[in-house]
């Protein structure tokens, strides 16, 4: 039997650390991050606010300004080619191509003075150099894809005359009317209900499906998580704490934060009891000690805790955690 090696990953992000200039110096925000997404995979990137998770997504991008961002250190391979690299030029040819994203709110994200239509339509123009007309019938298809009904109608009106789960479809058509390879998701149910929350999750499903990309997913809901994911990264106060495959994390989490985070999913429950919490706060930058950043919050800590960081390590074959003293 011949040897096969390994297929590259489509998307590498390796030991990225992102800081933001501040009173007092740079402030690291994004430490020493790794994970990688292989062609048609999707990977959960979790963990509550302010933990680094849209500045890692916006990294992949070289969507922050610069200054007050800037990257201290790591690669971003993209198809093999470091992104943090790349011209200007090169970089606005990648992104919205070969690599789309969805913003957590659509309301702020579109222009609100420019057409439906306009806006999909820039994407085919500027990528694809398209005429207006073959744009517009393209742009219209794309609308039809999402599911949004009477796309000819839809592509003359403006952001405001939308609901929420309708701008929603909007943004996910004009990230994918290109067909991009990789789609990066910023919360993307964020202040929608429920029901429409469904949809989209099942829209995005679909889509990955029928156009075999690799999906990103950036979310604090577990409930998300585990309805789409195969691979969770799970982010705390700027550093990765633990990776493993979604069914294996959620059977048995081994970082005490990833157990937390799962403790405290609303669920039912005997009537009078109340919901786990995680006592405390995310620690800001600038503030997170020379240990590890959970030890203020950890029902596991130990001494060395608070004087030593722990370094992400394998527990057992593809799971792993910084902590040192891991759950069972």
């Amino acid at each position: 039997m011949s040897y096969r090696p390994a297929p590259a990953p489509l998307l590498a992000v390796d030991n990225l650390t992102v800081a933001f200039e501040a009173e007092g110096g740079a402030r690291s925000v994004v430490e020493e991050a790794s994970f990688s997404i292989g062609a048609g995979g999707t990977l959960g990137l979790v963990g509550e606010s302010g933990c680094g998770k849209s500045v890692t997504a916006m990294s992949i991008m070289r969507l922050l300004p610069s200054p007050p961002a800037k990257t201290l250190g790591g690669r971003i391979l993209f198809e093999g080619v470091d992104v943090l690299t790349l011209a200007p030029a090169a970089m606005r040819a990648l992104r919205g191509d070969r690599i789309g994203m969805v913003f957590q709110e659509p309301m702020t994200s579109l222009n609100p003075v420019l057409s439906i239509g306009f806006q999909i339509e820039e994407v085919l123009r500027l990528h694809r150099g398209l005429g207006r007309a073959t744009a517009r019938a393209q742009a219209a298809e794309m609308l039809r894809l999402v599911g949004i009904g009477a796309p000819e109608h839809r592509l003359a009106q403006y952001p405001h005359q939308l609901s929420g789960g309708l701008r929603q479809r909007v943004m996910i058509a004009i990230a994918l009317v290109c067909r991009p390879s990789l789609l990066i998701a910023d919360e993307p149910t964020t202040a929608l209900d429920v029901t429409i929350q469904a949809q989209i999750l099942d829209l995005l499903r679909r889509l990955k499906r029928e156009l075999g990309m690799a999906l990103l997913l950036i979310t604090h809901d577990l409930g998300v998580v585990a309805e789409m994911c195969d691979q969770v990264v799970v982010m705390y106060a700027g550093r990765i704490v633990e990776q493993a495959a979604a069914a294996t994390l959620f059977r048995r989490p081994r970082h005490p934060y990833s157990a937390g985070l799962l403790a405290a999913r609303p669920r039912l429950a005997p009537k009078g009891s109340k919901l786990p919490t995680i006592p405390g706060m995310v620690p800001p930058p600038g503030r997170r000690g020379i240990g590890c950043s959970f030890a203020e919050r950890c029902p596991n800590v130990e001494p060395h805790c608070r004087t030593e960081r722990p370094v992400l390590a394998a527990l057992e074959k593809g799971h792993m955690a910084a902590c040192w003293n891991p759950m069972p």
